[in-house]
């Protein structure tokens, strides 16, 4: 039996502690595997200057998967905002340390199953079946940002676009930009995984979602990818649509919905309401997904008002960790997670707050963990 090499990112607040949970599942499947420990998360960035420090980045290039918990992206003591500002008085700015990882593994697919487990309270309806694909390393995520404007970058925009005249007489400190950049390699990517698992796993419908008809040139090229690419696979719709109508049409409809694929921004967007049609961010999984490495996580984040309370629902965690085992060609193991889920949440006698009772997140996992 092979032993695994596994990433352990617990990162700040109730990230800690759902890993701890997910760890009780993993132990009880026998998992065979070396956790080990990086460090990442605002402490080392306040501590260091860097959320993700270079030992860190060189631990993930030698594994065979992470588990990562949350971050906390601003700060949550009184005390630290002096440290953050002499931090950035060096130069030092802070840069969410997951959006860094997928950035420097190129772990472009970011994958987010969103189902409804029967006898969940939280559920909109009890036969949704949705999953995400979220472009993961383009579009306004990729980090090229200026605030204030350079005069230079100001003058050549004003020279290339016509629009931008309006904002020609502005002071650099009187306004933002962000870059919105896709790529044809990018768009073509993550849209061809989509079509690729609705192949392999008998969906029938995959949605491109976008807002072409105003962002014309990043999203009217993620669709026409999207036609290009469908067009290699006939026996699958092929469905396209705004997603700000998107955001209606799911709520109303979602039983018409099967496979959604998306840039950064809409992914992250879209992939949130799916997970509260189906109970929210308790139940929110994320894969993020490349060659040679992938790392899984919970959709939540740190959650500071909670820490140290082991109060949240650590399901989210717990189906990450389905989704590693599926990666990592565990198959069996992966099923004993979903099932043992699903029963728990079927039968109600284990609940965390959100869900209405007062299990602690190490109890619900051990209840998991005993149906295993």
């Amino acid at each position: 039996m092979k032993t695994y090499k596994i990433a352990w990112l617990p990162g700040d607040g109730i990230g800690i502690e759902v890993l701890e949970a997910s760890k009780i599942v993993l132990d009880k499947l026998n998992f065979a595997a070396e956790y080990i420990h990086g460090d990442i998360g605002w402490e080392f960035w306040c501590t260091e200057g860097d959320a993700l420090p270079k030992r860190t980045i060189d631990l993930l290039g030698n594994v065979d998967a992470a588990m990562f918990g949350a971050i906390t992206s601003k700060p949550v003591k009184e005390a630290e905002y002096e440290l953050v500002s002499e931090l950035r008085n060096k130069g030092l700015v802070y840069r969410s340390p997951i959006v860094r990882m997928r950035q420097t593994f190129d772990l472009y697919n970011c994958f987010r199953p969103t189902k409804a487990y029967k006898g969940n309270p939280l559920n909109l309806k009890d036969d949704i079946d949705i999953v995400v694909f979220r472009e993961n390393t383009e579009d306004l995520y990729v980090g090229v940002e200026f605030s204030p404007v350079p005069k230079e970058l100001s003058d050549t925009l004003q020279k290339l676009s016509k629009p931008f005249a309006t904002f020609a007489n502005l002071n650099g400190n009187d306004y933002a930009i962000s870059c919105k950049i896709n790529t044809i390699n990018g768009c073509e990517k993550i849209i061809r995984t989509a079509f690729e698992f609705a192949k392999e796993h008998g969906r029938k419908k995959v949605t491109v979602i976008h807002k072409a008809n105003v962002v014309r040139a990043t999203d009217g090229l993620f669709l026409e990818i999207g036609k290009r690419v469908a067009a290699d696979y006939p026996e699958i719709q092929f469905d396209e649509g705004n997603i700000d109508a998107m955001t209606m049409w799911l709520l109303k409809n979602p039983e018409r919905y099967d496979v959604l694929v998306a840039p950064n921004l809409y992914g992250d967007i879209i992939s949130d309401l799916c997970a509260q049609m189906v109970g929210g961010l308790g139940f929110a999984c994320s894969g993020n997904i490349g060659k040679k490495l992938a790392v899984f996580e919970p959709t939540h984040g740190s959650a500071p008002k909670y820490a140290g309370q082991y109060k949240v629902n650590p399901i989210a965690t717990i189906l990450a960790t389905k989704l590693m085992l599926d990666w990592l060609g565990e198959k069996e193991m992966a099923l004993k997670v979903e099932k043992a889920v699903a029963q728990v949440v079927e039968e109600g006698k284990v609940r965390t707050y959100d869900m209405g009772g007062n299990a602690s997140t190490l109890e619900m996992a051990q209840a998991i963990a005993d149906c295993i």
